[in-house]
């Protein structure tokens, strides 16, 4: 089972950030994972298997994202 990973999600990592921080905030998804430090505002960009192996747990997830309507990019 995949988990999903939503724009918006706050996650804690297994080591602290050196600013003290062990939260950040995921701001791109996709084969890589962007996420924002809540503490010092850094952004980390690292591949989803990574991102799986550091996160320890998600605090809150994000909105569920808008269902996409096809049929707009159909001829």
């Amino acid at each position: 089972m995949v988990e999903e990973i939503r724009i918006g999600d706050v996650i804690q990592t297994r080591k602290k950030h050196p600013c003290g921080s062990d939260q950040w905030t995921v701001i791109r998804t996709g084969a890589d994972i962007k996420i924002r430090c809540s503490g010092c505002d850094h952004i980390v960009m690292m591949d989803r298997d990574a991102f799986l192996k550091r996160r320890k747990k998600t605090l809150s997830q994000g909105p569920e994202p808008e269902p996409v309507d096809m049929s707009r990019y159909l001829p």
